[in-house]
């Protein structure tokens, strides 16, 4: 059961960085701060769902849907570090 619950949390996961594209639409969420404070919490966010995902699989949850969700949250999370140094060395990571 505990398996299952975490393989849910982690595909759950998968669908969030996604949710960006909608709130862009808002003339709001393009100017600063705003922009680069919702781009960083992005990208953090799918950094932590690439170490649970991770996590997770270790403790356990092996099923084919979480397999899949380790590389996709895997590859987020590997965007997201990368995302976080462009903004670092641009000076709009605070």
């Amino acid at each position: 059961m505990k398996n299952k619950i975490l393989t849910g949390i982690c595909f759950g996961m998968l669908f969030v960085p996604w949710s960006i594209l909608l709130l862009r639409q808002f003339p709001w969420a393009l100017e600063s701060p705003a922009a680069e404070i919702m781009i960083a919490s992005y990208a953090v966010f799918m950094v932590v769902s690439g170490v649970f995902t991770a996590v997770s699989y270790v403790l356990g949850a092996r099923d084919s849907l979480m397999k899949v969700c380790l590389v996709v949250n895997g590859l987020y999370a590997v965007a997201g570090i990368g995302f976080l140094g462009i903004m670092y060395q641009t000076g709009k990571l605070w």
